[in-house]
């Protein structure tokens, strides 16, 4: 009976594991999104990792893992600090990892990478794009501040007036923050993005499955960034009370306002016009709209 009891918390205590393993991925992920995508959207970076050489990557890769490592003594994306230099190793080799799938995935999404791209082509791009990925892995833990063992109900005066407990005041403040810091975050990124070639340049080269694969996207991004990632204020976030404040819905919402802070900006740089059609319109604010969800999604961290 003992022995069976023991196998049973072995069982929960590796599921436990396997559980902070995934979040902390999750989160080291959100914070190489954060750093890596404006970067992601530079044709320069496209054509400079397309003609590299071998021996130049293999250097870029050398200086990153070093820069990296460095970040890991004193910061790193897990809660503990990499007090030893074989743990600090291995979280390194762990961040690249992490930068690297992520900026592949990017890569083949904004189809700079299919099956017609060269292995060292490939490689090249990837490594170049993986290098802020991986910044952003490591820095992941600063970027994503917040502190989710906050007890809010312990921070709440016990002589608060009733019109501070008003549920309806609760509500729109809430939605009111919430839209906001979703347009001022997708604003801030969206227009230094819309005015630049890159937007055209995959715009036109996209079908309707890759659109809705960046759409897709782009929600998911959103989602690890706000409430997946359990180092930034998520159980602040789930308690709030606002008209769209579920993580599906608000994620919904916060990508269509994202998507139309994408469409004004472009409209503001004269890359698309009033008399262009409707799906045009929607075609260019499907690509700018991924960065600019990623700046609303960093905006809603800060309320």
């Amino acid at each position: 009976m003992n022995n069976r009891h023991q196998s049973l918390n072995d069982r929960r205590a590796s599921g436990d594991d396997w559980q902070g393993e995934i979040q902390e991925i999750i989160s080291g992920a959100s914070g190489g999104f954060l750093f890596g995508i404006p970067l992601l959207y530079t044709m320069e970076v496209w054509f400079i990792g397309a003609y590299i050489q071998p021996p130049i990557l293999l250097s870029i890769l050398a200086v990153t893992f070093i820069v990296v490592l460095l970040i890991n003594r004193i910061e790193g994306f897990r809660p503990q600090e990499s007090k030893t230099l074989p743990g600090a190793i291995a979280e390194t080799f762990e961040t690249l990892a992490v930068g690297i799938v992520c900026s592949t995935l990017m890569l083949i999404i904004l189809r700079r990478i299919d099956l017609q791209t060269s292995l060292i082509e490939a490689l090249g791009q990837v490594i170049f794009e993986s290098v802020p990925f991986s910044f952003g892995v490591a820095f992941s833990r600063s970027l994503l501040s917040g502190n989710p063992g906050i007890d809010l109900d312990e921070n709440k005066p016990s002589n608060s007036s009733p019109s501070s407990r008003n549920p309806k005041s609760i509500v729109w403040r809430d939605t009111i923050a919430d839209f906001s810091a979703t347009l001022i975050g997708a604003l801030f990124i969206a227009f230094s993005i819309a005015p630049t070639d890159e937007i055209n340049m995959l715009a036109a080269s996209a079908s309707a499955l890759e659109l809705l694969a960046i759409m897709v996207a782009s929600l998911l991004i959103s989602y690890g960034i706000v409430f997946a990632s359990e180092i930034t204020n998520y159980q602040q976030r789930r308690q709030q009370s606002g008209l769209f404040q579920t993580p599906q819905s608000e994620t919904v919402i916060s990508y269509i306002v994202s998507l139309f802070v994408g469409m004004m900006m472009l409209w503001f740089f004269q890359k698309i016009s009033v008399s262009d059609p409707w799906f045009l319109w929607l075609r260019y604010g499907i690509i700018l709209g991924l960065p600019a969800s990623v700046g609303g999604a960093a905006g809603r961290l800060a309320v």
